[in-house]
């Protein structure tokens, strides 16, 4: 019974991962029930007949339609097939209009008859992804407060500025410090601070939820707004806005020397990224704009243009 080709049909039918098989050209000539079934529920054209499709041809084609991983799987299947490659794995999403699903690719080979063969399987990888994901996504959080840390911050300004760069956008970048914190801290306990800083960084989440718009704890009692695609027009007015509402929230500090309430000092900068900026000048700017807003009293905002060959100041 081991040795009828039903008995193994059966086996691989069993098997959760899709699998076929091609030769040399890249013809299908085997698929297993996984297959079949993934491609009924998932509206592939070719569900009947798999013996008539070269899955080369496939690959091609998706790389035609600009698909990277398609064009990525070919490519290792053909390096395989050439025997350029023992082996091939490729991590590829594959989600569907009802939810995110991930893939790890193999292909490997074999030979019967002395003919070359080549197993391909696909193995649903989407819980381990998802598990993943959910790990990363704590890692970016600042964990007091809920939004992201600095390291995610560093990590999403230099995408935003590159995105930026490309479509010569302009950028604004707000660090954000709170006047006299350590005095609150001091004046009703370290709890009473962090209630702070969570109030603080609740209403700055309303300030970021546009495209390109990311808020973040900056370090300590300093948070940060990227708001890219912005002018220092648009992000003065936020800015102001920031400012009052924080002040509106009314959080006692009746030792600070400015109001007997919380307030906060702001640096604020716009660049236009070229090849010459970095992020770190960017950050470098707002960081020497906010520490001109303090020196000049606190509770305002510190702006500043950088242009090309000029600059233009603005204190508020």
């Amino acid at each position: 019974m081991e040795d009828s080709d039903d008995f193994l049909r059966l086996i691989l039918d069993s098997i959760a991962e899709n699998i076929t098989v091609i030769d040399e050209r890249g013809d299908i000539c085997f698929v297993n029930h996984s297959w079949s079934q993934f491609g009924s529920d998932n509206d592939c054209l070719v569900v009947q007949d798999w013996s008539k499709v070269n899955y080369l041809s496939v690959c091609d084609s998706a790389a035609l339609a600009g698909d990277e991983f398609g064009a990525l799987a070919g490519r290792g299947i053909k390096s395989v097939i050439d025997q350029k490659e023992a082996y091939f794995n490729l991590e590829y999403p594959c989600h569907s209009n009802n939810e995110q699903r991930w893939f790890i690719m193999r292909v490997s080979p074999f030979k019967l008859n002395e003919a070359h063969f080549f197993v391909i399987s696909h193995q649903d990888v989407t819980e381990r992804k998802l598990a993943e994901k959910a790990v990363e996504k704590l890692a970016r959080r600042d964990g007091l407060t809920n939004i992201y840390n600095r390291r995610a911050f560093d990590e999403i300004l230099s995408e935003q500025w590159q995105q930026c760069l490309t479509l010569k956008q302009p950028i604004s970048l707000a660090v954000i410090d709170l006047d006299h914190f350590k005095l609150l801290n001091d004046t009703y306990g370290h709890q009473t601070g962090d209630d702070c800083l969570i109030a603080v960084s609740t209403l700055l989440k309303n300030f970021a939820r546009r495209t390109g718009d990311v808020c973040a704890r900056y370090g300590g009692e300093e948070f940060a707004v990227i708001w890219s695609y912005t002018t220092l027009l648009e992000a003065l007015v936020l800015s102001k806005a920031l400012l009052e509402e924080i002040r509106q929230l009314k959080i006692p500090n009746e030792r600070s020397p400015i109001a007997p309430y919380m307030t906060a000092s702001i640096g604020l900068v716009e660049m236009t990224p070229n090849r010459i900026l970095e992020t770190r000048d960017l950050i470098a700017q707002a960081d020497d704009l906010l520490y001109q807003a303090k020196e000049s009293g606190r509770n305002k905002v510190s702006s500043l243009i950088i242009v090309p060959s000029s600059a233009v100041e603005n204190q508020n």
